[in-house]
């Protein structure tokens, strides 16, 4: 994967979310309490779904498969980050750095069409009740999952080739907590022009189609519930929607902000305060924020802390 690299840079520094001293045992405590929370909060529901059988649907298939996403995206991201806040100098070498902007662009783009594929298993079981054991099968899951990794990997594998075939000379900070496309482009010597436009694209596509799939879909799920005749039951599922809808918009929010426009136009310093929202917020969130109105998801969890206490 690295080999044929002409770059005169061996190893770069990444300049972390800020460079005042005085700020970097809060965050180094903050987000060290974010990465404890996240982990526990996906972890824990990969195992409530993997041990209770009634969730073995597809639905929380689908729910574990974004909790996997969500706890490796943070683990590729925050205790390097963390390191930064105790380091002089947060030294990261040349391969590694590659081998942490392909990891997490796979995840970064599995989250995207992820969270597709949730909002259309919701349309199906909402607005087509009696077709979804057929329409959302275990074959047509594995299928969807299989789906989503594949493209996540092309879509990875692209970027990170551009990004190789480039040209690093003198300048070897990068200026993010992480490393990401543009902080990298900003950095390079070589021309960045082919790279932004496959930047661009790939942007639009893993950005724009979940968008739209997902709002298609609660458009026809608002529709159904606006059938209800019981005025709880469509504030149940509004309130529903509504926590669902926030946790997507500020995932594709942040995102857009980063990748849909050129390098020249952006700037870093906001760059890294919307990317902390999608690399390290949102996973810390959706866990809760997919289960806690969820009466399935609380049975299951007091059935499992029961028997743990029983044994």
């Amino acid at each position: 994967m690295f080999k044929g690299n002409l770059s005169e840079v061996t190893e770069f520094i990444l300049a972390g979310l800020t460079d005042k001293p005085e700020l970097q045992l809060p965050l180094f405590l903050l987000f060290l309490g974010i990465y404890v929370v996240t982990v526990v909060g996906n972890l824990g529901m990969i195992t409530l779904i993997l041990f209770s059988s009634h969730l073995h649907t597809p639905m929380y298939y689908f729910l574990s498969s974004l909790s996997f996403i969500d706890l490796c995206q943070s683990t590729v991201i925050i205790p390097k980050m963390l390191v930064n806040f105790l380091a002089v100098k947060n030294i990261i070498s040349y391969p590694e750095c590659m081998t942490q902007l392909y990891v997490f662009i796979i995840f970064a783009i599995a989250e995207c069409h992820t969270l597709a594929v949730m909002a259309y298993d919701r349309y199906v079981a909402i607005c087509n009740p009696l077709l979804y054991n057929t329409v959302m099968s275990y074959q047509v899951w594995s299928w969807m999952v299989f789906g989503v990794f594949s493209i996540a990997l092309i879509g990875s594998t692209i970027h990170t080739v551009c990004i190789l075939k480039m040209h690093f000379c003198e300048a070897d900070t990068i200026n993010h907590y992480f490393c990401d496309l543009y902080p990298l482009l900003e950095l390079s010597c070589s021309d960045t022009f082919i790279t932004e436009v496959v930047v661009l694209c790939f942007g639009v596509f893993n950005i724009f189609v979940p968008t739209l799939t997902i709002l298609s879909s609660y458009i026809f799920i608002i529709t159904s519930i606006l059938q209800i005749k019981s005025t709880e039951g469509r504030s149940k599922a509004f309130s529903t929607c509504s926590s669902h809808i926030s946790a997507v918009t500020i995932f594709f929010g942040s995102l857009a902000f980063m990748y849909l426009q050129p390098s020249s136009v952006s700037s870093m310093d906001q760059g890294k305060v919307s990317s902390v929202f999608y690399t390290i917020v949102v996973p810390m969130l959706n866990p809760f924020i997919y289960s806690l109105r969820n009466k399935d998801v609380q049975v299951a969890l007091n059935k499992f802390l029961e028997r743990k206490i029983f044994l």
